[in-house]
Formats: C-alpha cells, structure tokens, sequence
C-alpha cells in the first residue's frame, strides 16, 4: 500500500477548507483516509495552517510520500527543510561523426593507383 500525504476538500461551494490527510494512493481525493493531520484554511488572511508535526514525521519515517502542495505547507510551517535548488548540468553535444564520404574516396584512391601500375606494366 502506497501512503500519501495529500490535501482533501471540505467546505461549501467557493469556500473552501482543507484537511491534511494520510491516505492510500489509490483512494479518491476525498475518499477514506487513514489519519487526519492537520487543517489549512486558504479563505482567510493569512491562511490558517495547523499540522501535527510528530506525525507528519512518523509517516514521512515508515516511507509516505508528500503532494507537491501538501510538502509546499509542511516546509513553509517548518517540520521539514526545503531540498537546495541545484541547476541542472548542461548537456554536452556528442561528438560529430566522421564523414564517411571522406573515409569512402580514400578507399577508392588506392584502388585506382592498384590500376595505373597494371597499365604501365603492358
């Protein structure tokens, strides 16, 4: 069974509220969850976010993998540290490739010199 820790919907029609849940993968988003972690209220200014840091923890220990939005609010309340942005290597162009019309005519140049000395030769 694969854990994620995602957010699932409450609230009434354009007024949402939202509950920080753990939850099997395959369940629909506002499906059974397994345990309830937190709440987060984006309709009021500041938004609410209130999240049980010791169990966040735990799930994230036994392998629970987080949503992008759910780790975006765990990391700005502090119970995880953001990964360091790292710029990706640039790519490198492979090599040309040798010209193979360049290595087919000195192929042919010996063999027309092989031809010349059988001429003289008569």
């Amino acid at each position: 069974m694969a854990v994620k820790i995602r957010l699932t919907r409450m609230g009434a029609k354009k007024a949402p509220f939202y509950r920080l849940v753990a939850t099997d993968s395959r369940v629909a988003r506002d499906g059974k969850c397994i345990e309830y972690l937190g709440t987060y209220n984006p309709m009021v200014d500041p938004a609410e976010v209130k999240i049980d840091a010791e169990r966040i923890k735990y799930w994230l220990s036994v392998g629970a993998q987080m949503t992008d939005t759910a780790k975006e609010l765990i990391t700005q309340q502090g119970i995880i540290e953001r990964a360091p942005f790292r710029a990706p290597k640039p790519k490198q162009m492979p090599p040309a490739p040798k010209n193979k019309e360049v290595s087919a005519e000195a192929e042919v140049a010996p063999s027309e010199t092989d031809a010349k000395p059988e001429d003289s030769a008569e």
